[in-house]
């Protein structure tokens, strides 16, 4: 009987073990605050000469007006560039936008 009785112990022990990892709370993750990643638009007329060649490019392809956000996609670009390289196509007269504010080329 002896024996038994230490086997009871020994499994009491056992099972209490297991039950304090079981209760022991899980450490929370401390969450990093993300950082928004700033952009930065370099303005020279290499780059924006650039930039209006891309546009030039998705508006020949398209053979239709499109809105601002309809070239940045296609020409994956930010709206940002598109407006920089947009500026420089209608500086030379090569675009034109029409009455529902789309841009078409001239």
């Amino acid at each position: 009987m002896a024996e038994t009785k230490t086997t009871k112990a020994a499994a009491t022990k056992k099972a209490s073990a297991a039950k304090a990892e079981v209760k022991a709370p899980a450490k929370k993750a401390t969450a990093k605050k993300a950082t928004a990643k700033e952009t930065i638009l370099y303005v020279n007329a290499e780059n924006a000469g650039f930039r209006a060649g891309d546009v030039y490019q998705v508006l020949a392809a398209a053979d239709e007006a499109l809105t601002l956000a309809e070239v940045a996609k296609k020409a994956k670009l930010t709206e940002g560039d598109t407006i920089l390289g947009l500026g420089w196509l209608l500086k030379e007269g090569k675009v034109a936008s029409t009455e529902d504010n789309k841009i078409i080329l001239a």
